[in-house]
C-alpha cells in the first residue's frame, strides 16, 4: 500500500510537469522523487514506505520544476560521464549530448601523460570527466567568467585539473602552450544570437554561455585558431557546435590548411553535434 502511495505520487506529479510542458515529465518526475527520498532514481523500487513529510516536499519539488525551473538547479548538481558536478544558477548546465564528445576523446590512443585542454569549461565537467579517464594527463581548463569559474573551483578540488582564467577569443592566448597540447575540447557558446530557446536554457542559462555571435560561430573560430597554435602535430580537438551549424565548423577548419581527417559527427539523436580534427604538420 506504501509503495503505491509513491507511485501515485510520482504519477501525479508525471502529470503536472507534462502539462507544464516538461519534454521529459516522467524521468524528472523521478528524479525529483528519488531527491526527496535521499535516494537514486534506480533504487526507487526499493522504498516501500512514504510519509506526509515526503509528500509535502516533493510537492515543492515538483512545482518548482512545474515553472520551468531546471532539474540540475533544483537539486544543485548534474551528471558527465564518470563525473557529478554542482550546478546552479549562473553556470551553464552540462548537456548528455556532451558525453558523445567526452566519448569520442576518452578512446583516443594519446601519449603518456597528455596535456589536455578544455576551453569554454563552465562547471568543469568535461575537464574533470577527463581527467577521471585519463588519470596521467595534465587537465587545463578555461573559462573568463566568474560565475562559472567559482563553480568550477568548487568542482575541481581535490582533483587534478587546473583552472585558468582567460577569454579564449584573445588571439595572443597562453603562448606557452603552443606545440604541446595532445587534445583540445571545447563546449563554447554556439546558439546564433536571436534564436529561440526552450524555457530552462532561456531563462536560466547564462547567455554568455549559450550565444555565440550572430551565426554562432565566434568563439569556434577563435578556438579553432588556438587549436592550429597549440595542437601537436598529430593532436586532436573536438568542438561542440550549434545543429545548424556543423559544415560552417568544418569549413572553419579546413580553410587554415592546418588540420586533417576534419570530421563531422552526430549525437543519438542523429543531430549534428560536434566536429573533430588532427593537427597536420607544424609548418602548415
Amino acid at each position: 500500500m506504501r509503495a503505491a502511495r509513491l507511485r501515485r505520487e510520482i504519477e501525479r506529479a508525471a502529470a503536472v510537469l507534462a502539462a507544464a510542458g516538461v519534454e521529459s515529465a516522467r524521468i524528472d518526475a523521478e528524479e525529483l522523487a528519488a531527491y526527496a527520498a535521499g535516494t537514486t532514481r534506480g533504487r526507487l523500487a526499493l522504498i516501500d514506505d512514504v510519509d506526509d513529510d515526503f509528500c509535502r516536499r516533493y510537492a515543492d519539488l515538483v512545482a518548482q520544476r512545474s515553472r520551468r525551473i531546471p532539474l540540475q538547479h533544483i537539486i544543485g548538481t548534474a551528471p558527465l560521464g564518470p563525473v557529478t558536478v554542482e550546478v546552479g544558477p549562473g553556470v551553464f548546465i552540462p548537456r548528455p549530448e556532451t558525453e558523445l564528445l567526452l566519448e569520442w576523446a576518452s578512446t583516443l590512443q594519446l601519449p603518456p601523460q597528455p596535456l589536455i585542454v578544455d576551453l569554454c569549461t563552465g562547471t568543469a565537467a568535461l575537464a574533470l570527466a577527463l581527467a577521471k579517464c585519463r588519470p596521467d594527463a595534465r587537465v587545463i581548463a578555461v573559462d573568463d567568467d566568474e560565475n562559472a569559474l567559482a563553480y568550477a573551483r568548487r568542482n575541481i578540488v581535490d582533483s587534478p585539473v587546473q583552472l585558468v582564467r582567460a577569454d579564449v577569443t584573445d588571439a595572443t592566448l597562453l603562448p606557452e602552450l603552443d606545440g604541446l597540447v595532445d587534445l583540445l575540447v571545447a563546449n563554447p557558446p554556439y546558439v546564433p544570437d536571436g534564436a529561440v530557446l526552450e524555457t530552462e536554457v532561456a531563462q536560466h542559462d547564462p547567455p554568455h554561455a549559450v550565444f555565440g555571435g550572430p551565426d554562432g560561430m565566434t568563439v569556434i573560430k577563435a578556438i579553432v585558431a588556438l587549436a592550429g597554435r597549440w595542437l601537436k602535430p598529430g593532436g586532436r580537438c573536438a568542438v561542440e557546435h550549434d545543429d545548424t551549424t556543423s559544415e560552417v565548423t568544418v569549413a572553419a577548419f579546413t580553410a587554415t590548411g592546418r588540420f586533417v581527417d576534419v570530421t563531422p559527427r552526430r549525437d543519438l539523436a542523429g543531430r549534428p553535434r560536434f566536429v573533430t580534427a588532427t593537427r597536420g604538420k607544424l609548418n602548415s
